[in-house]
């Protein structure tokens, strides 16, 4: 079996790597990804804490759950002001947003 330590170093490198594209692309869809990633190392997360503090409970699982629902709907609006985004601006870039005050 393996030890529950070992899901939240995958969570934190999950975590970290979720945080690093969003901080360094430029591409909205990747930072959408980038977002995804993040959400998934907080569902990793509430379902190895509750291997650890409630081995015989499900509460953990019930909020991984919830969570990956509220992802879904998050991912839905997002694609779909991104493709709003795209018909205006013609560019998929965070720069081209910038130029939405000129």
């Amino acid at each position: 079996m393996v030890p529950v330590y070992c899901f939240f170093g995958v969570s934190a490198l999950l975590f970290f790597i979720g945080v690093f594209g969003f901080v360094t692309r430029r591409n909205l869809i990747a930072m959408l990804i980038s977002i995804e990633l993040i959400l998934n190392a907080v569902d990793l997360n509430f379902a190895a804490f509750n291997r650890l503090l409630y081995p015989g409970q499900l509460e953990g699982f019930f909020f991984t759950l919830f969570s990956i629902g509220v992802s879904a709907a998050e991912s839905a609006v997002a694609i779909a002001i991104i493709i709003n985004v795209y018909r205006n601006f013609h560019s998929d870039q965070v720069n081209s947003i910038e130029n939405m005050k000129n």
